[in-house]
């Protein structure tokens, strides 16, 4: 496997090995923020409470945002599931959406290859995948978010950030790259896939190589940061 963190492959392999304690693990490291940043991720999605929209969670996961999305948009008639990881699809269906399955589909593929058809989707939304992304990637992110979206169609996509200049930054530095690792050792058999998330973070930074990916392709975009800056939202919508 490639020893590059954003290849493909080896993106891959992290979250099949964290798919079984994703859920958990991930509420528990961020002190139970990522639900509220998930729940600010699909409201910054620009739809009617009563649409009828079918689009596609990005990086999806396990579909940890579904829950916030079918509760502000209870009509929403499909939503099409891209991730790279099988693992992640299949905790997708066996531990938190049985009762949806007949609005999800699963699209196990890159997203920045996938051949999903253009100008398909009425609405997109990604919850914390772009950090495994290098800005290269961001760029192909871009023009597939653009080439997917119907006109007129929004999208929201929220991300882990180094918050630059937050006077907690040491403190949040230090709880990203020394404890989760000591926590990691200890209580998940030595694994060392959750706490990639350092070096994702701080390669990521403040997210400026996204909104200049997403202006390059003519989308319309606002951003917001959280907690300091610790975490940012991307939502905006493709020019009509």
């Amino acid at each position: 496997m490639s020893d590059n963190i954003y290849d493909p492959e080896f993106v891959a392999g992290v979250f099949d090995r964290c798919s079984g304690a994703y859920r958990n693990w991930s509420a528990a490291a961020s002190f139970g923020l990522i639900r509220s940043w998930r729940r600010a991720c699909v409201n910054g999605l620009n739809l009617p409470r009563k649409s009828t929209a079918s689009g596609v969670d990005l990086m999806a996961g396990t579909g940890e945002a579904w829950p916030h999305l079918f509760a502000r948009f209870p009509n929403i008639a499909e939503v099409t599931a891209i991730d790279i990881s099988p693992g992640m699809h299949r905790q997708a269906i066996d531990r938190l959406h049985k009762d949806r399955e007949d609005r999800i589909t699963h699209h196990c593929a890159n997203m920045l290859t996938t051949d999903l058809p253009s100008d398909s989707a009425e609405f997109a939304i990604s919850t914390f995948g772009l950090k495994t992304f290098d800005a290269q990637q961001h760029l192909a992110f871009a023009h597939q978010l653009n080439r997917i979206l119907k006109p007129g169609a929004p999208f929201s996509l929220i991300e882990a950030t180094d918050p630059v200049g937050w006077s907690l930054r040491p403190l949040y530095r230090f709880y990203l790259d020394g404890v989760l690792p000591q926590i990691e050792r200890l209580f998940l058999n030595g694994a060392q896939d959750f706490t990639m998330i350092g070096a994702y973070t701080r390669n990521f930074g403040t997210g400026s190589t996204v909104m200049e990916a997403l202006k390059a392709v003519g989308l319309t975009v606002e951003v917001q940061y959280f907690v300091g800056g610790s975490a940012v939202r991307f939502s905006g919508f493709k020019p009509g």
